[in-house]
């Protein structure tokens, strides 16, 4: 009978397992497992703290340990790897593609990574070697050596009969790759096509030219986007001889847009989506302590800012009362053209040449905020202090920022990729930085001349 997905309430089911680990049940910590798939596993690993964490990992066997490895973060799969004996990295390793095998690689120091290889065979070795020599976020570095291709020039009979001899087919494999005869990548046969076609018929003659193939430098996250553009269940990745040295699948890009979705969102706070919650409190504190750093200095900024109007402010308590108005208006305005601008970027709708457009259309979108919302917080000033001075002043002040604070969303992203690094990870603070300073010296600044 087919397994029937049904809804699991994981707080609960997490609260169900550490209770038998603590109690050391292992038929019940078994049989708690058996509802969850190898990625349900690793996330529920990744969520328990270590030392209840080995209790989960030792009750399972070798080939599930190697298959939720491959879903575990870069930092809990480090640590697993550490509990194991190099034999016992080399068995789990038996059963897997050859991607997760690089995976497990990378995260081994210098001598495991020698223990495994010399484990594997001539070919899982040369084909987990391939892998490796391409960085982790391109085409490359998420491609498997497990794939099957066949000549243009030989008949579909032939082709059946080939597979018939494999016994066996990759996971996933919707389409054989086909080559010439000089082994170059010339498009796919899908299985549909060898099944509905006379078995006469050549490869050439019924043979997909129209699959997009993938380059092995080729960004990961343009390997994303086209397989979400053109609806794909797998791609062939050549080298610059068109000569064919993997394939991705659908799943590798699931899990490429989990993770950077993942990534997007801890960059904002300047976290690591591969550290491990349960890591020792003084690693996660030394990590943190960076970006709490670069946030002391920005908010001191902004003090010294305030800092020039204290005669000011000692003057008229209200300029007290109403610059944080400014300021938080300003961040939300901000954020959200960033937000746009960021995921704009990472998506590859924005580029050097409607870069300037989008610009244009954000600026304009934070001048009328501007206008509207200084009209209105004008009225609730006026009815609050009743100072028509103190109003203008506000709504001025008001104005600028938002339309200031939607020019800085969208340039800072904008600049950081021209500078390579992340716009995720560091346009908050910088924003920040803008709309607080700029907010506090406009308003203070024209309060100080106009009123004082």
């Amino acid at each position: 009978m087919a397994k029937t997905e049904t809804e699991i309430d994981k707080g609960t089911l997490t609260g169900q397992l550490l209770e038998a680990v603590e109690g050391r049940h292992t038929k019940q910590i078994l049989a708690l497992l058996s509802l969850l798939v190898a990625e349900e596993i690793a996330e529920l690993l990744e969520s328990t703290p270590p030392k209840e964490r080995g209790i989960i990992w030792q009750s399972l066997n070798s080939e599930q340990q190697g298959e939720i490895l491959s879903h575990t973060n870069d930092e809990v799969r480090a640590r697993l790897l550490q509990t194991l004996q190099s034999h016992e990295i080399a068995s789990i390793a038996e059963d897997l593609e050859t991607d997760d095998i690089a995976d497990i690689m990378q995260s081994l120091d210098a001598p495991g990574q020698k223990a495994l290889l010399a484990s594997l065979d001539q070919n899982d070795r040369a084909a987990v070697e391939t892998a490796l020599a391409y960085p982790e976020d391109t085409a490359g570095g998420l491609m498997s050596t497990d794939f099957v291709s066949i000549r243009a020039d030989i008949t579909l009979d032939v082709v059946l009969r080939y597979l018939r001899k494999l016994g066996e087919l990759p996971s996933s494999t919707a389409e054989l790759f086909v080559r010439d005869r000089n082994d170059h990548y010339v498009g796919t046969l899908k299985l549909t096509s060898l099944l509905v076609h006379d078995e006469d018929m050549l490869v050439q003659d019924v043979l997909d030219t129209k699959t997009p193939v993938m380059r092995a430098h080729l960004p990961a996250k343009y390997v994303a986007h086209s397989f979400e553009k053109n609806d794909l269940i797998s791609a062939a990745v050549v080298d610059e001889n068109d000569k064919i040295l993997g394939r991705i699948t659908i799943d590798d890009v699931v899990d490429l847009i989990r993770e950077e979705a993942e990534h997007d969102q801890m960059a904002r706070a300047g976290l690591d989506e591969d550290d491990d919650i349960f890591a020792p409190a003084s690693r996660s504190a030394r990590r943190r302590t960076f970006w709490l750093g670069i946030n002391l200095l920005t908010a001191v900024f902004a003090s010294l800012v305030i800092g020039l109007f204290d005669a000011s402010i000692e003057k008229l308590v209200a300029l007290a009362v109403l610059m944080p108005i400014i300021a938080s208006m300003g961040g939300i305005a901000g954020t959200q053209t960033s937000t746009i601008v960021i995921r704009a970027l990472a998506t590859g709708k924005l580029a050097k040449r409607n870069s300037r457009s989008l610009l244009i259309k954000e600026t304009t979108v934070g001048l009328l905020n501007g206008l509207i919302w200084a009209v209105l917080t004008a009225i609730g000033v006026q009815l609050w202090f009743q100072d028509w001075a103190l109003s203008a002043i506000f709504a001025t002040a008001m104005m600028i920022n938002l339309f200031a604070a939607a020019f800085a969303g969208a340039m800072i992203p904008l600049l950081l990729q021209r500078m390579k690094i992340d716009p995720a990870l560091a346009s908050g603070l910088m924003l920040t930085t803008v709309t607080d300073s700029l907010g506090f010296f406009v308003f203070l600044g024209l309060a100080t001349v106009v009123l004082l």
